[in-house]
């Protein structure tokens, strides 16, 4: 059978889907800042940025941006009604505190068990990125995962265990990929949505884990 990809845009709309009304959100560097553009206007989302932004919105019209108003991953944001910005020593306090219901983040690989590599892959001619990723994966209250299915080598992302350095152990309760959405809970790592004309068999063929079908 054939399938077709979830693009970048279409993951992060699926991710707002799940966020629910109240929560603290943060949105970690490339696609998740994306999940900004599609919640829903009768929720209110609080959204925080390690750099010291709460409570910020969509981008500036062109030719009304603050260069006092960036997120994390550099771009213009809006400040919402009761929004704030403040230092970033606070805004760790707040990460570090577990006063974030959920960080979403990007990921090299995810582990069966939950464990996360997202700032290195030990290449010697990499550089190093941890910014606030440790910081996010052990202090918010969950943690979600957006990411391709496969590296552009064809090689799993999620695997049974890490080959890259770890930025948290244990931490990941969801993963979003562009092919499916995986629960990862004590009883294994449960598949609980998949792109139309995937097979679970073909699913489980580009996965390094071991996966359960629960959408059956």
């Amino acid at each position: 059978m054939s399938y077709t990809k979830l693009s970048r845009d279409q993951i992060a709309e699926r991710v707002a889907q799940d966020i629910p009304d109240g929560a603290y959100v943060n949105l970690g560097i490339g696609l998740p800042t994306k999940i900004s553009n599609y919640l829903p206007s009768d929720k209110d989302v609080f959204l925080h940025s390690e750099n010291g932004l709460l409570a910020f919105g969509p981008p500036p019209a062109k030719g009304e941006e603050d260069p006092e108003l960036i997120n994390a991953g550099k771009e213009f944001v809006t400040l919402l009604q009761g929004g704030a910005y403040f230092h970033h020593g606070d805004s760790f306090a707040m990460m570090r505190g577990g006063h974030l219901d959920i960080a979403v983040l990007g990921a090299f690989q995810v582990a069966a068990n939950g464990d996360l590599a997202n700032w290195h892959t030990g290449a010697p001619d990499a550089i190093p990125a941890v910014g606030g990723a440790m910081d996010l994966a052990v202090g918010a209250k969950k943690v979600f995962i957006t990411t391709d299915h496969v590296t552009k080598k064809g090689e799993p992302k999620i695997v049974a265990e890490l080959a890259y350095p770890a930025t948290g152990l244990k931490c990941v309760d969801r993963i979003y990929t562009d092919l499916c959405v995986i629960d990862v809970t004590a009883e294994g790592m449960k598949v609980i949505e998949k792109v139309d004309g995937l097979s679970f068999e073909e699913l489980q063929s580009m996965t390094g884990a071991k996966l359960v079908d629960a959408t059956v």
